[in-house]
């Protein structure tokens, strides 16, 4: 197929660029409408209790939304409670609140018992009718804030949130983060590619590459747009990885093109060469890449299977466009590509540096294993939530609107609710008045409806991921009388359930296909073992360290999580996904090391040997890479919504460990002391490799470049 491929480019260079194109224009043009179908999923599970009973509830009673508006003063510390000129004001505004069409309640605060908090704040909640169309109610909504923000003036100020307003500031915030993530990342990557390459023309191609990615990206998830919910954040993280991976995958290639260019000035057995050998290894990374995120789509969480099957196929773009589109623009261009040094091909420092690892293996593998399980120790304390405005950068109104809410109101709850069905209710007086009194529940209210059924709405102290919400969960549904709870803590408890039940069935996707590709790309069964267990230790690290800056509050304001103290816990949705993605791109890097490593062996260097070939010649294309990579990640996390942070935190992270102490120093490590026992496999496995595996043939174009490229890298057979 690769061969094809090549050949295909050779021959038809425009052809192939004309396609890809068509692809990059109706990606811009007709992808980037999926902006408006976007929304929040976070913690709901089809099938859970707390799902089929929010549905439940919503047919008994549609619900309606609800904002608050905050109103404090301009001077902090001063009591406006009593103000009459403030009450004034706020009295007009209740009064015309209460005339917008759509507006179902505007309680006067001066008469509702604790809506002045602590003397410093006056709240104003608004509902709205519930079942008017979404056009009218945005209108409504419009109109109240409007009316809200006009009781402000120099001595006090208003900021409204809640309800809907945060969804929207939510998906508002995703749509502006990804574009400036976009607008600050490309350019730094192409100066950084133009140092790298030496030329302008060269440092181009990845962000050709990268930006057919971001267009396929877009076209993927406008296509699922019809068949599932999307989350507000999935533009942003399968944007991460259409750039990252097409930078990744572009610079590997044009870095082994330049070194082919050293041996042979014809371009069209350059290409051929280039494909044969990188393209290999970027056709079994994307592979193995994509199956690491197949994972995802076991979890029936819409967010989890939807991010799975979107950055699956985002990935698979990339890696088609890195062995089709790519070979095309060498083959077209590529005699204005200046060859690699041979300083650059040879990658001395990086051998020398697996040199001083396989004299000494041990002392590196047990320093860098300590070190890791040590950064990973906070894991064990990690905790999930589904969120609140806390997510949201401490600029955004509604972000405001919370943190007055939590500064003035002290002792009331910020939780949402917890809502229990009671089919019988109606006829069960007694229950209800127990649930009511339930321990951590600090408010109650309740409704009857003409079937019998009652909901009961408690409200428990705390938060929607703390001990007295879950446990109040846990306890009704524990006692077994006919009561059937959801709410945002019902369905947390239900998403750490089903993560826990399906993560065997997850792992056991991703280990065996990583297994199966791992083993047709070496014919080892401990090499794809190796893998998996220094992957592990990486992601471990890497997610130690966003538990203990992101929940604990260690230096959280320097990375933009300006809460004070941390947030607590985690989003839900970031520990899976963020697993997934980094196991992938750890996979990344170990199959470009693992497949010079292989050429290496094939020309008969011992094991040893190899393992310094590999590194030295792949060192600082994984380096080069992994920074690029890095530098995706990070401009990502310029937003200032608290799950992208936490994500392209952990992200960057778990690549520098990887590329770093895990590629260069661990992985060296555990081959070396292994020896030639890495490449093991059963007799009966070998002969499975035989007639499956990637074999390579020597042809016309086999053989040893003028750069050092490394012998034997043939044309490949299978693939």
């Amino acid at each position: 197929m690769l061969r094809r491929a090549a050949e295909l480019a050779i021959r038809r260079p425009r052809t192939v660029i004309a396609v890809w194109a068509v692809v990059l224009a109706v990606g811009i043009g007709l992808g980037g409408t999926v902006f408006g179908k976007l929304g929040g999923l976070g913690a709901n599970v089809p099938g859970s209790q707390s799902q089929v009973t929010a549905d439940r509830i919503t047919k008994l009673d549609p619900g309606s939304d609800t904002i608050d508006a905050m109103v404090a003063s301009t001077t902090p510390g001063r009591a406006i409670a009593a103000d009459p000129g403030l009450r004034e004001r706020v009295t007009a505004a209740v009064t015309d609140l209460r005339r917008i069409p759509g507006v179902a309640q505007a309680p006067d605060p001066y008469r509702t018992p604790g809506a002045t908090g602590d003397g410093q704040a006056v709240a104003i909640p608004v509902t709205f009718v519930s079942g008017i169309s979404s056009p009218d109610e945005d209108v409504a909504l419009k109109a109240a804030q409007a009316r809200l923000h006009a009781i402000a003036d120099p001595d006090f100020e208003v900021r409204v949130g809640g309800g809907p307003l945060t969804g929207n500031a939510l998906n508002d915030t995703a749509r502006s983060d990804a574009g400036k993530a976009e607008m600050i990342s490309l350019p730094v990557v192409l100066v950084l590619l133009v140092v790298v390459f030496g030329g302008l023309l060269a440092a181009s191609l990845p962000l050709v590459l990268a930006l057919c990615g971001i267009a396929s990206t877009f076209l993927v998830l406008y296509g699922f747009s019809f068949t599932t919910d999307l989350s507000v954040y999935s533009v942003q993280i399968t944007t991460m990885l259409g750039l990252g991976l097409g930078v990744d995958y572009a610079l590997l290639m044009v870095t082994r093109f330049k070194q082919e260019r050293g041996g042979t000035p014809d371009i069209a057995s350059c290409v051929r060469r280039t494909v044969a050998a990188a393209g290999r290894t970027v056709f079994f990374s994307g592979l193995t890449v994509a199956v690491s995120l197949v994972g995802l789509v076991v979890y029936p969480a819409p967010f989890l299977r939807s991010m799975g099957l979107a950055a699956t196929a985002v990935v698979a773009v990339d890696m088609l466009a890195a062995v089709t589109l790519l070979p095309a623009l060498l083959a077209k261009f590529g005699h204005r590509i200046k060859p690699a040094s041979a300083r650059r091909a040879e990658g001395r420092w990086f051998g020398r540096v697996a040199a001083g690892v396989v004299r000494r293996p041990l002392p590196v593998l047990l320093a860098i294993v300590a070190g890791l399980v040590t950064v990973a120790t906070p894991v064990t304390a990690m905790t999930l939530s589904p969120g609140d405005a806390r997510e949201l950068p401490a600029g955004s109104e509604s972000r405001q609107a919370y943190d007055l809410s939590v500064a003035h109101f002290p002792g009331q709850s910020t939780t949402t609710p917890v809502d229990v069905l009671v089919e019988d209710g109606a006829a069960r007086p007694d229950y209800l008045a127990h649930l009511r009194s339930l321990p951590g529940v600090v408010d109650a209210t309740q409704k009857t409806y003409p079937d019998g059924s009652a909901v009961v709405h408690l409200t428990p102290s705390g938060t929607v991921d703390g001990k007295v919400a879950t446990g109040l969960v846990r306890t009704i549904r524990g006692e077994h009388q006919g009561a059937y709870v959801t709410g945002d803590s019902a369905h947390l408890v239900d998403y750490r359930r089903m993560l826990v039940a399906r993560l065997p069935y997850a792992i056991a996707v991703v280990l065996l296909s990583v297994f199966v590709l791992l083993f047709l790309f070496t014919g080892s069964v401990l090499i794809p073992l190796k893998a998996v267990l220094t992957n592990l230790l990486s992601i471990g690290a890497a997610l130690g360290a966003m538990v203990w800056v992101f929940q604990q509050g260690h230096f959280a304001g320097v990375f933009g999580a300006g809460t004070k103290g941390g947030l607590g816990a985690l989003d839900v949705t970031v520990p899976p996904l963020m697993i997934a993605v980094a196991f992938g791109l750890s996979m990344d890097y170990e199959i470009f090391i693992l497949g010079r490593i292989r050429e290496a062996r094939l020309a008969g260097q011992d094991a040893r040997a190899a393992v310094v070939t590999g590194l030295r010649h792949t060192g600082r294309v994984v380096t080069c890479a992994a920074a690029l990579l890095m530098i995706v990640f990070a401009c990502f996390m310029t937003g200032g919504a608290a799950p992208i942070l936490e994500f392209g935190f952990g992200l960057t992270l778990a690549v520098l460990i990887d590329a770093t102490l895990v590629r260069m120093l661990l992985v060296p490590a555990v081959l070396a002391l292994l020896g030639e026992r890495a490449w093991w496999a059963p007799r009966a496995l070998r002969r499975v490799h035989a007639r499956f595996g990637i074999a390579e043939a020597a042809g016309a174009d086999a053989g040893t470049t003028g750069t050092g490229t490394g012998t034997g890298t043939g044309v490949l057979e299978r693939v």
